[in-house]
């Protein structure tokens, strides 16, 4: 792998920085989106939202205290952006509404930081300092970690097209 992650080098994946970088939604020159785009957005909004909510029901609070669901939520998200980013931007699939619609609506709206943040809060608060100072670390490098992840599986599933032409 070159330094970048994304280049020619990087397990032969023709994709670079500026390649993912506009498939996560760096407009540049294109303006600001339309009411259109907003309502797309939305609606992969309630959609991530709804998931987060099953999963964070489905997934009980430890007696520690350690909060597992968000942890799950947010490591789940990054894998999901991984993958989506290089499949996205390596088929040419951003289009007007598909990007926004998964990266922003669906997958921004499942993941959260602000839960992550105001969870660490209320551990420290309650005195629960060693779940908190376990969560951090776990939760930023366990998404990085995920993301990579997504990443290089995405790259592992289009390599039997790459070599088959497509």
């Amino acid at each position: 792998m070159n330094g970048d992650g994304f280049g020619e080098h990087s397990a032969g994946f023709p994709l670079d920085e500026d390649d993912a970088a506009k498939w996560l939604g760096n407009r540049g020159r294109e303006g600001r989106p339309g009411l259109d785009v907003l309502v797309v957005i939305a609606l992969g909004g309630v959609i991530g939202a709804m998931a987060r909510y099953g999963v964070s029901q489905a997934v009980p609070l430890p007696d520690s205290g350690f909060p597992l669901a968000t942890l799950l939520i947010n490591l789940l998200g990054s894998y999901m952006l991984g993958v989506l980013v290089i499949v996205g931007a390596g088929r040419g699939a951003s289009t007007r509404f598909l990007r926004p619609f998964l990266a922003v609506g669906v997958i921004g709206s499942f993941t959260t930081f602000s839960a992550f943040a105001v969870e660490n809060v209320v551990l420290v608060d309650r005195g629960d300092v060693l779940i908190a100072a376990t969560y951090v670390p776990v939760t930023l490098v366990g998404g990085l970690a995920a993301a990579r992840l997504g990443i290089e599986t995405a790259r592992r599933l289009s390599a039997p097209e790459r070599r088959a032409g497509r």
